[in-house]
């Protein structure tokens, strides 16, 4: 999944400017940056033909990876205040998208999972989105390609 979101606003008035090739690396947050732009602003409309927004979207596939995990961990797996995605948690639970129930182990918690109506509209959005981002990477050649998917999911690991 690309979706780098969370970029902070000065990147995206950063990246915005940004309209040269890249020729020194300490640019790589200007180039990130116009990337992301891009690759939101072509996921967007995808979504929305989905009924989902970013964050829904977000959320999900945190789900989707995680073994059914609170409110909390799964705030902080999307780095968002635990507060901040409550509202966004209410409304994928009243699409039956996801669904809350009390921990066992500590019933003031919430564990949150997909619903198999989440599961599926997640997979549906996912490969519409799988079938644009084809499209941006047919310009550069297979094993090149292949090359930078492998760094770029390196790069974002290592970013936590």
């Amino acid at each position: 999944m690309v979706c780098m979101c969370l970029l902070s606003t000065y990147v995206d008035e950063l990246a915005t400017g940004y309209r040269r090739p890249m020729t020194d690396r300490h640019d790589l947050g200007a180039a990130f940056g116009r990337l992301t732009r891009a690759m939101v602003e072509a996921e967007e409309p995808i979504l929305r033909r989905h009924d989902l927004e970013m964050w829904d979207y977000v959320l999900l596939s945190a789900l989707e990876s995680a073994a059914a995990p609170t409110q909390a961990e799964l705030a902080a797996t999307v780095r968002r205040d635990k507060t901040r995605i409550i509202p966004l948690l209410d409304s994928l639970e009243e699409r039956r998208l996801l669904s809350r129930t009390p921990d066992p182990a500590d019933r003031r918690n919430r564990i949150v999972a997909l619903t198999d109506t989440g599961r599926a509209v997640l997979r549906d959005a996912r490969a519409e989105i799988r079938r644009m981002e084809a499209g941006y990477l047919a310009s550069i050649p297979a094993g090149e390609r292949k090359v930078f998917l492998d760094v770029l999911d390196r790069l974002a690991a290592a970013a936590g």
